[in-house]
């Protein structure tokens, strides 16, 4: 017996059993590959824009080929049988399998109206309300590029100017990244066929080669999808009895994809027009699944700022794995706007409620918030291992709590009541009324 595993875990009834159907998901989660099934290949950007720039665009002809995955549905399905869904763990692991049977359908009903739905079941959907609360998701995205378009009015924002080649980018991202994984290596590598800029899994992390950088990309990058995508993919590999921890289990992206960009914003990496592009992208889901085709959801992406390149690539997000005449959708881009308000209130309410430790939990592997409560005391006990990699901000709950409440005070604030001049008037009104010369 590990010394480090207390006793009373082992002696705890069903523990060796639902070990036993950890290892067995993890074998059967593998085979749900849900990007690379819906990924388009690099040529249709090609051939697309060469016919936009004539004035003669064309709906893209994706592959929309379903994947056969019965066999792995089978598998999952008999193991949810089995699993006790009584105890925390076996609830943990109920939900972690259904989520890839749920995939693993989707895939098996490429282009047709039950991947959108069961896409939804994963990711969420823009026009989805939270019982608790009076808005949609897409109201939130709406406001958020009605606050942004306040914000920057007048359009004197200097460009950011996207000049280093990904290989040089790819050097400067190692520089980031080395000393941080100091008990693994990491690859960065540069892939042509990728769809979005990059992406990050638990050995590598892949640029698309065709693009162009910014420096502020080098710390957005670094803060999402090293520290942690590819964090927690390693924390969770590195656990020693809980494997299913180290696997992307689809029902964790909307936390994953919230905690990645709250990061993002709580170090200050996050930049308006990355937040505007992240809100963007639910409104465009919305208008693809009311009906919009990829080419009306490309012009939506132009017409808000994006270049050609970039456009086509958003849309192409969207309608992976769908129907490029609309109303079939992958609604993943819509998790990233979700995800960071539920990890902002989750972080918010656990510092609130003295649970501070929770913080960390969320980089012990894939999790959801709900399974940052249920397991908790299974990261006391020592069935759940400690991270071995946790950002610098979330080792220090003090930091993130003063910056939520500053930034909570400040929301009182009235930016429509003033302007520049403002703070000179005050100056004058304050000498003026002191009756003091």
């Amino acid at each position: 017996m590990n010394a480090s595993l207390k006793p009373s875990v082992l002696d705890e009834p069903g523990i060796a059993r639902l070990l036993e159907q950890d290892r067995a998901l993890v074998a059967l989660g593998r085979q749900v590959c849900v990007l690379k099934a819906i990924g388009w290949p690099a040529s249709l950007e090609t051939k697309f824009l060469e016919q936009w720039r004539r004035g003669q665009p064309e709906l893209p002809q994706p592959p929309t080929v379903p994947v056969d995955l019965s066999s792995t549905i089978e598998g999952l399905r008999a193991l949810m049988r089995e699993i006790d869904r009584r105890h925390p763990v076996g609830r943990w692991l109920y939900k972690t399998a259904w989520s890839y049977n749920v995939a693993a359908q989707m895939l098996g009903a490429i282009g047709s109206p039950e991947f959108t739905r069961c896409s939804a079941l994963l990711y969420g959907r823009p026009d989805f309300r939270y019982r608790s609360q009076d808005i949609t998701n897409v109201d939130s995205a709406r406001e958020v590029l009605a606050i942004t378009d306040e914000l920057i009015a007048d359009r004197l924002l200097p460009d950011v100017p996207a000049d280093i080649p990904a290989e040089d980018f790819a050097r400067l991202l190692r520089g980031h990244i080395d000393p941080f994984f100091h008990h693994d290596k990491v690859e960065v590598v540069l892939d042509p066929e990728l769809p979005s800029k990059a992406t990050a899994g638990s050995r590598r992390i892949k640029l698309r080669s065709s693009a162009m950088f910014s420096e502020r990309d080098l710390h957005q990058l670094v803060e999402h999808e090293a520290f942690i995508h590819t964090a927690t993919l390693l924390n969770g590999i590195h656990q020693p009895y809980v494997h299913s921890l180290g696997i992307g289990a689809p029902r964790t992206t909307r936390v994953q994809e919230g905690l990645a960009t709250f990061s993002e914003i709580i170090t200050g990496a996050l930049d308006i027009a990355r937040l505007r592009r992240i809100a963007l992208r639910v409104v465009m889901v919305k208008q693809a699944l009311d009906g919009a085709d990829f080419i009306e959801v490309f012009k939506g992406f132009l017409d808000a700022g994006q270049s050609e390149k970039e456009s086509f690539c958003s849309a192409a997000r969207v309608f992976r794995g769908g129907d490029v005449r609309g109303r079939v959708a992958f609604t993943k881009d819509g998790a990233y706007l979700e995800g960071v308000m539920l990890v902002h209130v989750f972080v918010r309410k656990a510092l609130q409620e003295g649970r501070g430790e929770l913080l960390p939990m969320l980089f012990a592997g894939r999790l959801t918030t709900a399974d940052v409560i249920e397991l908790a005391p299974y990261r006391e006990n020592g069935l759940i291992a400690p991270p071995l990699y946790v950002p610098a901000w979330a080792r220090d709950p003090q930091r993130v709590l003063a910056t939520m409440a500053f930034s909570t005070a400040t929301q009182r604030l009235r930016l429509d009541r003033l302007d520049l001049q403002r703070f000179v008037a005050f100056e004058d009104e304050l000498i003026e009324e002191s009756g003091i010369e």
